[in-house]
């Protein structure tokens, strides 16, 4: 079984034949942009969630969705790059960065989990989940985590060696690499991190380039802000997402469907994430 099902994209724009040409990395390519959400409906559709189910939502699980149904409106950009081209993925996954602390230093360190399919799964489902993910992630049990073990044991040398080297067996040649520790598609097809939950307002997350990911995304603090309504400036409710993605594969054109189809979402969240659910089905 390979590491990822994939098809080759074979419709390239002549751009897209030049940006691959041109960088060879992810990097040199990097584009950055930002887009600024209004979150009251976003705040009372969390805080409603919340009173109904007991479960603790939040708006790194309604991102969850919201990306993948933007994945869903641009598929171009559910993709890798390997072997000098473009292959489109043929599922969707979202990567969420875990803070945890390390056991045998007890600094503060990063991992993280991915939520597969998150378009076809509920709300509830993905909170469900994502809880039990990310507590294997923090009680060492993930996958991910016996990969992590192996790094802390390597000389610091051989760290940059062995992440490309992973990254082309896994990517570049599409292996199944799990016999070895590495779990399949480790990083799905976006990377995500929840700044706002560290106070930051704003940041541009780099590429990862041994996780082929193209898009990383950080989601900013909830915070008052001047708006302006029918022409009036009111007080509301502002987020901020900024975006890195690799140039690559991706450009503007792609960048405002996907904008479009977040800003949707994350605003109008009584239609597009569906009714929030009933007491004694969140039991």
């Amino acid at each position: 079984m390979p590491n990822l099902k994939l098809r080759r994209k074979s419709d390239l724009s002549a751009f897209r034949k030049i940006a691959l040409g041109t960088w060879h990395t992810a990097y040199d390519p990097s584009v950055y942009g930002s887009l600024t959400l209004r979150m009251e409906e976003a705040e009372r559709y969390l805080d409603q969630f919340r009173r109904a189910t007991g479960k603790r939502l939040t708006f790194s699980h309604m991102m969850a969705k919201a990306a993948a149904a933007a994945l869903q409106a641009m598929p171009d950009a559910n993709a890798i790059l390997r072997l000098g081209g473009i292959y489109l993925r043929e599922r969707i996954g979202v990567f969420f960065q875990v803070a945890l602390e390390d056991s045998a230093t007890g600094e503060i360190d990063l991992s993280g989990t991915t939520i597969f399919e998150p378009e076809q799964k509920s709300l509830l489902d993905i909170v469900v989940e994502f809880e039990q993910r990310t507590a294997h992630v923090r009680g060492g049990s993930d996958r991910k985590e016996s990969a992590r073990s192996l790094f802390r044991r390597a000389p610091s040398f051989a760290i940059g060696p062995l992440l490309e080297a992973v990254g082309f067996l896994g990517y570049t040649l599409n292996l199944d690499l799990e016999k070895v520790g590495v779990p399949n598609d480790a990083f799905g097809s976006v990377m995500i991190t929840n700044i706002g939950s560290l106070g930051l307002e704003e940041a541009y997350p780099p590429l990862v380039p041994y996780s082929r990911v193209p898009i990383v995304m950080a989601m900013g603090a909830v915070l008052d802000a001047p708006v302006v309504e029918r022409g009036t400036v009111v007080p509301g409710r502002t987020m901020k997402v900024c975006a890195t993605f690799d140039h690559r594969v991706l450009d503007g054109v792609h960048a405002s469907v996907m904008v479009r189809t977040l800003r949707e979402w994350m605003e109008d969240p009584f239609v597009h994430f569906g009714p929030i659910p009933e007491e004694s089905a969140a039991r």
